[in-house]
């Protein structure tokens, strides 16, 4: 999977922004970018600090650019600039105030075309990474919603479930319906699962998977009621209206999505229960539990939460994440 990734990024290089540039992970992965000249690095943070660090651990980022919000020459035209996006929400002082963090500067460096992607996350909380991406960078035409998408990957006797995309296991807590003032439904929690399903869908084909897309219950075809199952239900009825060709069906149990025997016995002619290798939960209860479950008990490597939804390839870590997970999702960023 990676393989192709990285033939990827050789071919079109791109420049990464690192939002915790003295962080030892972070600097062990950008020693082996730079190493193996896969992207331009730059690493958010005070220059003597961000060195030292690094000569503290043996970390060779002689090839990266180091910037310091404290001393950025082009700070007051990125005040100007964040001051224009945020519309009277926000002074001058209290972008200025912003932009001296690091998740803020690095975002901002990304919207002004200094850069290409951002990889943050090591310390601050998702949160904090997506709150400056959505306030500055924005949604993409289209979008209504940012929402993530985890890669999960293992050797296994079955290539379909070898790597397998799962979502949103991090940023949505539910799917409600947004009204106007005067309470009338503007866009339904269903429409909202739908996009997310669609995104979803894009990314797992970045990955070389063949997207068969179950959306996730704990009913099968109408079995059970209450909850989210007609959630489930409509949401897939708008993912096909959303993209006519895309492979999905539900809802659906894990078991009739994976299991061709249980599949074919539960929803009779689908042409992905028992073959589904991209899934969609309903709630970020069951996809946060779901995907860890399969990293911890399954075998899978899981990469992510992927952002999805963004103007600008903006990525999560985990804060348990090793040097080897920021590499890798830093070739993912790339890509993507």
């Amino acid at each position: 999977m990676f393989d192709k990734l990285i033939e990827k990024v050789k071919a079109e290089p791109k420049k990464i922004v690192f939002t915790e540039g003295t962080d030892a992970r972070i600097q062990e992965a950008a020693a082996r970018l730079l190493a193996e000249d896969l992207m331009g690095v730059v690493l958010v943070g005070n220059a003597d600090e961000v060195n030292k660090a690094a000569a503290e651990k043996g970390f060779d980022i002689s090839k990266a650019e180091i910037v310091d919000p404290e001393n950025y020459d082009g700070m007051e035209e990125m005040v100007e600039k964040m001051v224009e996006l945020r519309k009277g929400k926000m002074t001058p002082d209290e972008c200025r105030a912003n932009l001296l963090k690091g998740n803020y500067f690095g975002t901002m460096l990304v919207k002004m075309g200094k850069a290409d992607c951002l990889l943050g996350g090591a310390t601050y909380s998702t949160a904090d990474t997506i709150r400056p991406a959505l306030q500055l960078v924005k949604t993409k035409p289209g979008a209504h919603l940012v929402s993530s998408c985890f890669i999960l990957n293992r050797d296994c006797g079955d290539e379909n479930l070898r790597t397998i995309a799962m979502g949103d296991c991090a940023v949505n807590l539910d799917y409600t319906d947004s009204k106007d003032k005067e309470g009338n439904v503007t866009f339904t929690g269903a429409q909202k699962l739908a996009e997310v399903a669609v995104e979803i869908e894009k990314c797992a084909r970045t990955f070389g998977i063949d997207p068969k897309v179950a959306m996730l219950s704990f009913s099968t075809k109408g079995s059970g009621k209450g909850g989210t199952v007609a959630l489930s239900a409509e949401a897939v009825k708008s993912a096909k209206e959303l993209n006519p060709e895309m492979k999905i069906d539900g809802e659906m149990q894990f078991d009739a999505a994976v299991s061709p025997t249980v599949g074919q016995l539960k929803f009779p002619g689908s042409e992905v229960a028992g073959y589904a290798n991209t899934f969609v939960f309903p709630l970020i209860e069951a996809g946060n539990i779901g995907y860890k479950i399969a990293q911890r008990l399954g075998g899978y490597a899981a990469y992510g939460p992927i952002l999805l939804g963004l103007n600008a390839s903006i990525n999560d870590l985990s804060r348990g994440c090793d040097a080897e997970e920021v590499y890798r999702m830093s070739i993912i960023t790339a890509a993507l």
